[in-house]
């Protein structure tokens, strides 16, 4: 087993993040903030009030500037249910603000979809 030194998440190189997600949020399956995978998440500056384990850490790190949910679970390499929940703790405590995705931005929207669709025909 290879373990990387400067991460302080246990991994592997080949099986991965030995660390299993509910471990992570603590066994919790609900944010207790709403959050889509399009909301916007920005750091508000202002440190929690009790230490942050790693990988709120990390997640706070990833909003310093305007991000999308997903954007962050892809780079924390979460499912996106553990990431809303690290979010959740963060918007809770304060350090992150969260806002819903503009209705536009929905990708059940046939406008958006349409447009989406054109703007691809228009390329090719």
């Amino acid at each position: 087993m290879n373990v990387r030194e400067t991460d302080e998440h246990w991994f592997d190189d080949a099986a991965g993040r030995l660390i299993r997600p509910y471990t992570v949020s603590d066994g919790r399956t609900e944010p207790t903030t709403p959050m889509e995978l399009l909301s916007m998440v920005i750091a508000t500056g202002r440190r929690p009030h009790s230490p942050l384990g790693p990988d709120h850490a990390q997640a706070l790190g990833l909003c310093g500037s305007v991000t999308t949910v997903a954007e962050v679970a892809a780079r924390l390499g979460l499912p996106a249910v553990v990431t809303k929940i690290l979010l959740s703790d963060l918007v809770d405590c304060g350090a992150v603000d969260a806002h819903s995705p503009d209705p536009m931005a929905d990708s059940s929207n046939l406008t958006v979809l349409e447009t989406i669709l054109n703007a691809l025909e228009r390329r090719l």
